[in-house]
């Protein structure tokens, strides 16, 4: 059975499938080799997300996750007292949240990759942008987020990858690298154009592959066809298969 690859986060995780995404181009790059397994949730927080641990990653499970992201913070980051106050949570408890999802993960699989991704950059003013498009008038004058208080959620992912031991991509600074990333990046302000998502991508296999788990060391889960002798087809499977 092929190693599987697992995708826990918000909705910057659900929409990684769809054409340009990152987890899309992460699956074709593991094809025939690991299966990349999407579990995205929109609009979740890490607090909503603990509710999912034992359902996602049962701790009895035969066969566990080689590696795991977690992609959270960006609905964890929306500012109390605003529109998405629902989704706000307080800073202090989105690092203990993110600390229980770890060790439950290590709990799953002393063995498992643990990525933590920082939340990305927010744009205010793509934010505030696109309310009025979908809103006019009635839209919020205040925003929901701002790319500042996201930045200290970053830092305590970090911070808290680093006191774990546990490997981490810093998106929110790393997009904010690029001159102009507001529009290169982010479609809404806060989602991902498909440009965004080959930051994830190209960021995810990096640390993939500085690990142990580079998709060109991996072997193939049945033989290559050129390895398929046409007048006895059976001797490659014998060989790698039984």
């Amino acid at each position: 059975m092929r190693p599987a690859i697992f995708l826990f986060g918000d909705s910057i995780t659900q929409q990684s499938f769809r054409p340009g995404g990152w987890g899309a181009a992460l699956a074709d790059t593991y094809s025939r080799k690991a299966d990349v397994v999407l579990r995205g949730y929109g609009g979740y927080n890490t607090r909503w997300a603990l509710f999912l641990l034992h359902h996602i990653f049962p701790l009895d499970a035969s066969m566990p996750p080689v590696a795991t992201t977690i992609f959270f913070g960006a609905n964890d980051a929306a500012l109390s007292g605003r529109s998405s106050e629902r989704q706000h949570v307080p800073i202090d408890e989105y690092r203990e949240n993110l600390k229980k999802i770890v060790h439950h993960l290590k709990k799953c699989s002393p063995t498992m990759l643990i990525v933590l991704i920082t939340p990305p950059p927010v744009d205010e003013k793509g934010r505030n942008d696109y309310a009025r498009s979908l809103y006019g008038d009635s839209a919020r004058e205040l925003p929901e987020r701002t790319n500042e208080v996201t930045g200290n959620y970053a830092q305590q992912c970090i911070q808290l990858a680093d006191e774990l031991g546990v490997r981490t991509i810093d998106v929110w600074s790393k997009m904010q690298e690029t001159e102009g990333w507001q529009k290169k990046f982010l479609s809404d302000g806060l989602h991902l154009t498909p440009e965004g998502n080959a930051v994830v991508y190209q960021e995810v296999v990096r640390v993939f592959n500085e690990a142990w788990l580079c998709a060109e060391e991996m072997p193939y889960d049945f033989p290559h066809h050129s390895e398929i002798d046409g007048s006895n087809p059976k001797k490659a499977f014998e060989q790698r298969c039984i």
